[in-house]
């Protein structure tokens, strides 16, 4: 490696950073292209029913309207999904089943979008209602099932001293990106040929489901990478991408799309809605004996990534402790709502809230203190999971809590406006409590069960006006997390120079999979590096002597004195391409044991809360995290994931629920579905632990996703600490928090069975 200002472990600005906050950068919904049409979707209003009939007569002969489509205009594949059996139709036909409200069913190209609009509402659509199942619970016991995973460890019939029970609940949240659904498609002048401009997490995956079902060879079909407004899961699946293209091969013209905030509710998947029935066994001393388990997930209408989401539901069902025993049974269900997907630490969330409330409960019915249970149960390197799979890297959970624990507490409110209710005035002093809690989560980094992940990445080092430049490409995509970041300082640091450049992503080049799983500094990291370190090969062999190095532009000799510059060697550009693979993950198997990931990340909260129980209103003052990061490629930028995964766990234990009545979404705004605002968010302090990840590049881990596993519970914990109450559910609602309301299983399904 080479040494360099900007490299690897140096707090670097992005370069697209002053662009965004200056209003300049432009995303998905700010292209344009000549003789651009405008694309909408017609919408199905019921979650289930028969589409009987379509009569686009009507639309056809409306000014400006330049295309209709239905079902029957696909020339491909019907159906697609992320998965090898496709389930979602590209759009709804006739005398086929509507599966839930916002299904797709005809699509619409106008020369302006308030022609687009109109043309789409006078589509005639006939429908026969059928009643929708909505109910997850139900919908498994009728058999619609999307996945099920049982995990089974040691002796499922085993006795404790100390058992505690509960029953949990995590509500339905939204993504929330601000950049909603946007995507241009561009067709070839012999309509067999495609460019697609999309926001979107993987290229590649796109690519595959798309090309498919417009009947065109992948290679006459290229994605682009558009400014992404934000993602966090909410852009795994397709939205505009095949409808765009359909209506511009049609047409002959581009066709751009984008939602407004109303369809972007119905037009992308959002955090599965899930019920937990938990039991935990313990010795008197603290010392965990089992933990049985049955979590049932709402997996809408189609499959999206509920199987992984199953999975790390699943595996992680236990938290990060040594637990001898165990049965799980995990489920997610078919239902008539919109499809449920990824979102920010998938399946850990939801069993991180219900595995640490039922720490707390333990902990209270032994007589211990919290952070003690915690400390005497904590999994280290060498440890084995309930899945089986022992860990083999870095595990400094220990270190996370005590550090913790250890960083300073806010300071008590003065000001009115830090009271809960803010400026309502509606808390008085006298009235607030304080409360403080603790949790600590963990997940895997990458794809896991048996895929082969992989990116391909390709760097090139030339000469410009007698300075080295690098020149770096892959198809992953950034999507606010700061790859491209990233990307620069791993080149400058192994390459020695200080201008890197980071070429736009798309499928040009080989596959790099999804922005997801907390994956990309791992896996598109460890190609561009892998790369950058053949190229070096390469510049080193043209460097001659024996013992030279590189650095600062240069070439240096042993003493590390400059002996050329790099450009003097490059009047021939060097370029090289890697293609990066994890270590081998392998499938569960029948009892779900297995070594189904490739790595882990560890995570440490406190939450410090005001409430006032009375009211049913409550502030969070503070989060304080220790988070294992591996190493630190920008530390910057590790903050900066930590603040905004807090932001989105505040949300999700305080306020952020989608409202669905028989399937239909009842506060598709940012008016009514509430969000976290500046004046909602805490302070956040957070201390980085630096244990260097076997096999990573660098020792780095992935660090966007721990910060939203753990602070949801920590969060309630805080809050059941300063109200006495049990608060089962989050988000927590005033009811509840006032001790009005307490959610209570609708039947009690005891843990480790099937519903």
């Amino acid at each position: 490696m080479s040494e360099t200002a900007r490299g690897v472990g140096a707090s670097v600005p992005r370069p697209d950073g002053a662009a965004k906050v200056a209003g300049s950068f432009l995303f998905a919904s700010d292209l344009v292209a000549p003789a651009m049409l405008y694309g909408r979707t017609l919408r199905s209003p019921h979650s289930r029913a028969v589409l009987r009939s379509l009569d686009t007569t009507a639309a056809r002969r409306m000014p400006g309207v330049r295309a209709v489509l239905t079902a029957a205009d696909v020339p491909g594949a019907r159906r697609y999904s992320l998965h090898a059996h496709p389930d979602q139709p590209v759009m709804v036909g006739v005398g086929e089943e509507v599966r839930y409200a916002g299904e797709a069913v005809a699509v619409v190209a106008a020369e302006h979008p308030e022609q687009a609009l109109r043309a789409a509402r006078a589509v005639q659509a006939d429908y026969e209602e059928l009643p929708p199942l909505t109910d997850p619970v139900e919908a498994l016991r009728r058999g619609a099932s999307l996945r099920t995973l049982v995990i089974r460890r040691g002796d499922a019939a085993a006795s404790a001293e100390v058992v505690v029970e509960g029953y949990y609940e995590v509500g339905q949240q939204d993504q929330a990106p601000l950049g909603p659904e946007a995507g241009l498609a561009v067709p070839g002048p012999d309509g067999r040929e495609l460019d697609l401009w999309i926001a979107t997490q993987a290229l590649h995956v796109d690519l595959a489901q798309i090309a498919d079902c417009l009947a065109l060879p992948p290679e006459s079909v290229r994605l682009r990478l558009a400014g992404v407004g934000g993602a966090f899961g909410a852009r795994e699946d397709l939205s505009v991408q095949i409808h765009a293209s359909l209506l511009a091969l049609r047409t002959g013209r581009p066709v751009k799309m984008w939602y407004g905030r109303e369809e972007s509710f119905l037009g992308h998947v959002h955090r599965h809605p899930a019920r937990m029935w938990y039991a935990h066994g313990a010795s008197r001393e603290g010392e965990l004996v089992f933990v049985r388990a049955t979590i049932v997930l709402d997996g809408g209408a189609y499959s999206s990534t509920s199987p992984a989401v199953v999975a790390n539901a699943a595996c992680f069902s236990a938290g990060p402790y040594r637990v001898p025993n165990a049965v799980i049974w995990c489920g997610a269900a078919r239902t008539n709502s919109v499809p449920n997907g990824a979102m920010r630490g998938f399946g850990s969330v939801q069993s991180c809230f219900a595995h640490e409330s039922q720490m707390d409960l333990l902990a209270q019915r032994l007589g211990l203190d919290p952070l003690e249970l915690r400390l005497r149960n904590a999994l280290r390197t060498g440890d084995r999971m309930i899945t089986g799979q022992e860990l083999t890297g870095a595990v400094p959970l220990e270190e996370l809590i005590r550090r913790c624990a250890e960083l300073p507490p806010p300071a008590e409110v003065t000001q009115p406006l830090a009271l809960p209710g803010g400026a309502g005035n509606l808390a008085e002093p006298r009235h607030v409590r304080r409360g403080i809690g603790f949790a600590i989560g963990f997940k895997n980094i990458a794809y896991s069960e048996g895929s082969d992940d992989s990116v391909v990445a390709r760097v090139r080092l030339e000469a410009r006006g007698g300075d080295a430049v690098a020149v770096v490409k892959t198809a992953a995509v950034e999507v606010g997390q700061g790859l491209v970041t990233v990307l620069e300082q791993i080149v400058r640091t192994e390459l020695g120079v200080e201008e890197v450049e980071v070429e736009p992503a798309d499928t040009m080049i080989g596959d790099a999979g999804s922005s997801s799983a907390s994956r990309q500094t791992w896996m598109a990291g460890g190609a561009v590096q892998q790369a950058a370190r053949l190229v070096r090969d390469e510049l080193m062999r043209r460097a001659g002597p024996p013992g030279s190095s590189i650095a600062r532009g240069h070439v240096l000799d042993e003493e590390g004195s400059p002996l050329a510059p790099l450009a003097v060697l490059l009047e021939n550009p060097i370029e090289r391409e890697f293609e990066h693979h994890h270590r081998r993950t392998t499938p569960l198997d029948e009892n779900g044991q297995g070594q189904p990931h490739v790595s882990f990340m560890f995570v440490a909260q406190r939450a410090v809360v005001d409430a006032d129980p009375e009211a049913g209103l409550v502030r969070v003052a503070q989060i304080a995290t220790a988070q294992d990061v591996g190493r630190a490629i920008n530390p910057m930028q590790v903050h900066g994931q930590i603040e905004g995964g807090v932001a989105q766990g505040v949300g999700l234990a305080t306020m952020e629920e989608i409202q669905a009545k028989d399937g239909l979404i009842r506060n598709a705004s940012f008016t009514d579905y509430l969000l976290p605002t500046a004046l909602d968010m805490p302070s956040v302090t957070s201390v980085l632990v630096e244990e260097a990840e076997p096999d990573a590049p660098y020792g780095a881990k992935g660090v966007g996703e721990p910060p939203v596993i753990a602070s949801p519970a920590a969060i309630a914990a805080a809050m059941r600490d300063a109200s006495g109450r049990r608060l089962g559910r989050i988000p927590v609602l005033p009811d509840e928090l006032a001790g009005i309301a307490e959610t209570e299983p609708e039947r009690w399904i005891k843990p480790g069975e099937a519903p």
